[in-house]
């Protein structure tokens, strides 16, 4: 494996493990043996296993992020691009190895103390927010900040209860409500088509 690809080696076998598994069952040895790398080359990339759990948040963030807003950019303009971020999920459930928010399982396993890790996780979440209202003012017109504010944190409420509850059910069924609620939030806006 070339030098420079193992710290990105060492990110991926962390993620998998720390998503189906959980960062505290996640031990560093484990991750030295499934990367099928020295003790030393893991340190030389990484200082902790705490670090290693925030390189792991970035690259998931990132890779959502940039996959939620190429895929609600393909939705036709009005209602259907507000919902389609519970399409995306259920895309996302349904193509197997759903575990929930890897983000909230996270921060489920810490201690309070650890403010490292939770301001990462705390950032991730707002630009979600900040991502839901720039859709919100794309697709209403006229649109007041606060009315922004509020629509969009209810579509991300709905959402993140629509993750936490499709994996707890083992069951798409909560993306399918939140989706049919999400449209009351916006009711009486007038949608840009």
């Amino acid at each position: 494996m070339q030098r420079t690809n193992i710290k990105q080696h060492i990110i991926d076998v962390a993620s998998k493990l720390f998503y189906t598994q959980g960062y505290n069952a996640t031990g560093i040895n484990e991750i030295i043996a499934k990367a099928e790398i020295a003790k030393a080359t893991l340190y030389h990339h990484f200082k902790s296993k705490e670090d290693i759990c925030i390189a792991y948040l970035e690259q998931r963030h990132k890779v959502f992020l940039e996959a939620l807003k190429d895929f609600t950019s393909k939705a036709n303009k009005g209602r259907q691009q507000l919902v389609s971020i519970f399409d995306f999920l259920r895309n996302t459930y349904r193509e197997g190895d759903f575990h929930g928010c890897w983000a909230i399982k996270t921060l489920g396993e810490l201690p309070p103390k650890n403010k490292k890790i939770l301001t990462v996780i705390q950032r991730q979440k707002k630009e979600l927010l900040l991502f839901l209202g720039e859709i919100v003012g794309d697709n209403i017109a006229n649109i007041s900040i606060a009315e922004t504010e509020k629509i969009s944190g209810g579509i991300y409420l709905l959402y993140e209860g629509a993750i936490t509850e499709s994996h707890l059910h083992k069951n798409d069924w909560p993306i399918h409500l939140a989706k049919s609620i999400a449209p009351s939030l916006f009711a009486e806006a007038k949608l840009v088509s």
